[in-house]
């Protein structure tokens, strides 16, 4: 189906930021869109490829997640020895999808549905992934205690780099997800399929 059976996710840096942590993360979410119009299956396909979010230099997506984390920890020092005393992030995602602005037949509208409902989930799956994440990075971090370190230096490195080895496998999760989607044969190929059929 050409190049548009991509759902794409943007891959944004984990951020350490040390500071004060607040009572638990947090996750904030936001929806963009941008139109689209055809009168067909292939119509909408064709200008999903023409006005979607980029997948990479020469493509572009039917749909899109990206995100950013940043992780804030409350560092604590007795007797030389410092500790995590609490660590929380903010998930702020946004979710990018297609918005049909011209009329559809009834036949064309059932079928957008559909195909429109598993773009959704692919991406809300994407999103999953990301909590995931931040929930394995706070159990991570969870009791951190590093001795001889009475200025929290070592221990704020050691809570960054747990952080970043969870966001390293949890990104790794989110690649071996798009693989099995976009694999030819795989559902979102069968999701344009169904869409650009006449009947």
């Amino acid at each position: 189906m050409g190049r548009s059976i991509f759902c794409s996710l943007a891959l944004l840096a984990a951020i350490g930021a040390p500071g004060v942590a607040t009572a638990g993360s947090k996750v904030i979410t936001h929806i963009r869109t941008y139109d689209i119009a055809g009168e067909s299956g292939q119509a909408l396909i064709d200008a999903m490829d023409k006005s979607g979010p980029k997948h990479g230099f020469l493509t572009r997506a039917i749909a899109q997640t990206s995100y950013t984390v940043d992780w804030n920890f409350d560092l604590r020092a007795k007797a030389d020895v410092c500790q995590v005393r609490a660590a929380s992030a903010t998930l702020d995602m946004t979710y990018m999808y297609p918005n049909v602005t011209t009329p559809m037949s009834p036949a064309l509208r059932k079928r957008w549905q559909r195909f429109f409902a598993g773009v959704r989930a692919h991406e809300q799956t994407h999103g999953r992934i990301a909590r995931q994440g931040i929930a394995a990075g706070e159990r991570a971090i969870a009791d951190l205690a590093v001795a001889n370190d009475p200025h929290c230096i070592k221990t704020q490195r050691e809570a960054q780099r747990r952080v970043d080895t969870i966001y390293e496998e949890y990104e790794a999760k989110q690649v071996a997800f798009d693989q099995r989607e976009h694999r030819r044969g795989g559902r979102v190929e069968a999701l344009v399929a169904r869409l650009v059929r006449e009947r």
